[in-house]
């Protein structure tokens, strides 16, 4: 445990950051296992109402600094990819 008060002030903030880092990070990867779930059931209405709000937590991921925004750009591709390869048009 760090002695000087500035040092113990930042174990603390990193312990809370980290924590909110951790929420965002496990609700992104359900929202992601909820979109590909309703693709392997072949069900184009759920897969087509879930890949918006997908890609909006993938956005909003990269503006809290949880995923660099070219992780996030392969993400949404192939998401986009296994959407149109389940479901030509």
């Amino acid at each position: 445990m760090p002695n000087i008060k500035s040092a113990k002030k930042r174990v603390l903030v990193t312990e809370k950051k980290s924590q909110q880092n951790k929420a965002v990070k496990s609700a992104l990867k359900t929202q992601i296992k909820k979109f590909l779930a309703a693709i392997n059931a072949g069900d184009k209405d759920a897969a087509t109402a879930l890949y918006p709000e997908t890609v909006s937590a993938i956005d909003s991921a990269v503006t809290k600094g949880i995923l660099h925004k070219n992780n996030a750009a392969n993400k949404k591709a192939k998401l986009a990819k296994k959407l149109s390869a389940a479901f030509p048009a």
